[in-house]
């Protein structure tokens, strides 16, 4: 929670802030693919969405290694979500 995400898509948004974990771990952390809820800290002048607008997120990039079945890890350099 209250971690900065850069927005890796085309909505004009380019930075969020966490609010909240829809899924993951009762609401206090969220891994890839969890649905988070988010405020816009920075958009484009004209995107359609605004700085200040809570919208629904999914993660799909973290810093934080994630293990998967066949013993890989992937990590990388920050945090993002669409």
């Amino acid at each position: 929670m209250r971690t900065w995400l850069t927005v890796a898509d085309n909505s004009g948004c380019t930075e969020a802030d966490v609010h909240h974990a829809i899924g993951g771990d009762v609401g206090l952390k969220a891994g890839l693919g969890d649905i988070i809820t988010a405020s816009v800290k920075e958009a484009t002048p004209e995107s359609a969405v605004k700085a200040g607008t809570v919208v629904k997120c999914v993660v799909v990039r973290m810093r934080k290694e994630a293990r998967r079945k066949d013993g890989t890890t992937s990590g990388f350099d920050d945090n993002a979500a669409v």
